[in-house]
């Protein structure tokens, strides 16, 4: 995912076209070079089809760019964190938008040569692209040029995105300031958007990435926010291992909880739907 012109290009394409298709509203997205961060509000539960939907069509772009075969992904499942506040929201947005400057990349945000929702809250643009022509027929069925605009999160009473914006930016510059302090007092430098653009894209980190820890799931500043959000996803879990052992052992009428997705959406099982 080296961030070359036809890299971004396809990424956006591809998010934008994911994001139309299954209602998902993106609220933020950085990619780096080998990962992205993407924050979503999925409103009609539809993200694992539409992680999917988007990984794949992204993955068949770079193949195809990049001359390869096999995966393009880890075989692991991808991180989703749910984020439980507005607060949160925040902290991860400053989190990925910030990720180039911790990683040693470049020096402010604003400089990383990849794909950034930077500029929409700064400017308010919009990110557009066009088909990628090495992978998409010129008159098949896709369209020939898409936009992707970042959208507030839901239930902001009391913030509009001037608020959100003032948020992140000081947050932003904090986290600038206290990493180059870190440059200076231990003389690294950064390695710039000049020797980003000249990587190998067939390159690999010369350390290995930790194994075998536990993965985040959720994401709550406020203790007990957090407490509230672990106890909903238990008593979640716990309904449905009790209605998943009612249906196979024949009960019939069995209510999956509300959250149930596979069943929900690729069986005739029953599920709770949940307030309208």
């Amino acid at each position: 995912m080296r961030p070359d012109p036809r890299t971004n290009n396809a990424f956006i394409y591809c998010l934008a076209v994911a994001a139309a298709r299954y209602d998902v509203d993106v609220l933020f997205t950085v990619a780096m070079s080998n990962h992205h961060h993407t924050g979503i509000h999925d409103r009609l539960g539809n993200y694992p089809e539409f992680l999917a939907y988007f990984h794949r069509l992204f993955a068949k772009c770079q193949n195809v760019l990049r001359g390869r075969w096999e995966n393009f992904w880890s075989s692991e499942q991808t991180s989703v964190v749910r984020l439980d506040t507005m607060e949160d929201v925040v902290a991860r947005m400053t989190y990925a938008l910030t990720n180039p400057v911790k990683d040693g990349l470049v020096e402010r945000a604003h400089h990383w040569p990849g794909v950034s929702s930077l500029p929409c809250l700064l400017n308010g643009v919009v990110l557009a692209a066009t088909r990628p022509l090495r992978f998409f027929r010129e008159d098949g069925p896709m369209p020939a040029r898409v936009t992707l605009r970042m959208q507030l999160p839901p239930g902001l009473p009391t913030m509009d995105l001037a608020d959100i914006r003032e948020l992140v930016l000081a947050a932003i510059a904090r986290t600038e300031s206290d990493f180059a302090a870190r440059r200076a007092a231990s003389g690294a430098r950064v390695l710039g958007r000049r020797q980003v653009l000249a990587q190998d894209p067939s390159g690999r980190p010369p350390t290995d990435e930790p194994r075998r820890t536990l993965g985040q799931r959720l994401a709550a500043t406020n203790t007990w926010r957090r407490i509230e959000a672990l106890l909903r996803n238990r008593a979640f879990r716990d309904a449905y291992a009790q209605a998943r052992a009612a249906f196979l052992s024949g009960v019939e009428n069995v209510i999956f909880p509300e959250g149930t997705y596979w069943l929900r959406r690729f069986s005739s099982a029953r599920c709770d739907p949940g307030p309208a």
